[in-house]
């Protein structure tokens, strides 16, 4: 007989089949490859317009972009607040785009719901379970990201705490575990992603950007996470890297995006996904 995991809400002895979460006409978990691209931080208006026509037009249907930015340091830039926020809505409703951006704190959780449609939760809060608590009275999905340090199980019972709130639109995202090795910024757990699944209904996504720290290391760090099974891929770009207030060195130039979509349509079609933008991208000229 197996033995009952901790995390009951989130396991698949609680429900065997694959939750698909339905964030404006996108589906989560299901046969599509998921895709969100953006800056790690909202910086001007014109470096948020530039990222946004140029997904659109690929036909990535989801922006990432933080406003409020935990950063280690005090001294490095924070993000633009609220204007921040009011400047992801501007590009949301102008390209048709659904929106990602991070909660912090429970003290910022009323001003930013009403300007994004999905709640990430930082690897910094996956054990702040009081936080995790009150998402889960919300109503809108949360993507959770795997604790720098935390165990496969430990991120799964984090997951509980907002299942059990009553929110059951829960996406989990593998962004890199801290181990030994400072040859990555962190190091990709791909078996993680594959076992995620295995063992949880819920969605799991892969961001190669904070996993690897490296530009160069994207494109391998996705066909990996595409292969072992992700839903989906996180990736940030930013319409000029070398400029970047934060985190330029992971972040991809607009052209490579573009240019690694058809390696990523390959490997999905081995592993039976499509991808919800190939047929858009493969008409349009950006």
């Amino acid at each position: 007989m197996t033995d009952t995991p901790k995390y009951k809400l989130a396991s698949r002895q609680w429900k065997s089949e694959k939750t698909i979460i339905d964030v404006k006409g996108c589906k989560i978990g299901g046969n599509d490859l998921f895709l969100i691209a953006g800056p790690c931080a909202v910086e001007s208006e014109d470096q948020i317009d530039q990222v946004a026509s140029y997904i659109s037009n690929l036909g990535i249907k989801f922006l990432r972009g933080g406003a409020f930015k935990p950063r280690t340091s005090p001294y490095s830039f924070q993000g633009l607040h609220k204007e921040g926020l009011e400047l992801l809505k501007q590009v949301s409703q102008q390209y048709n785009l659904g929106i990602i951006t991070e909660v912090m704190d429970l003290s910022l959780l009323d001003e930013v719901y009403p300007y994004t449609d999905i709640i990430q939760i930082g690897s910094r809060n996956m054990k702040n379970y009081h936080f995790l608590k009150e998402i889960g009275k919300t109503d809108k999905p949360v993507l959770l990201k795997r604790g720098m340090d935390a165990t496969m199980e430990e991120w799964l019972l984090a997951a509980e705490y907002i299942l059990l709130g009553g929110n059951e639109q829960v996406i989990l995202c593998e962004r890199g575990i801290r181990t030994f090795d400072t040859s990555n910024r962190n190091t990709l757990d791909i078996a993680g992603i594959a076992l995620a699944q295995q063992l949880s209904h819920l969605p799991v996504i892969s961001d190669p950007s904070q996993a690897t720290g490296n530009r160069s290391l994207i494109k391998p760090a996705s066909l990996a996470s595409i292969a072992a099974g992700a839903d989906g891929l996180m990736i940030e770009v930013h319409n000029d890297p070398k400029e970047a207030l934060s985190d330029g060195p992971q972040s991809l130039y607009l052209e490579q995006l573009k240019e690694m979509l058809p390696a990523f349509e390959k490997v999905a079609q081995a592993v039976n996904k499509s991808c919800s933008w190939q047929k858009e991208h493969e008409t349009v000229n950006v």
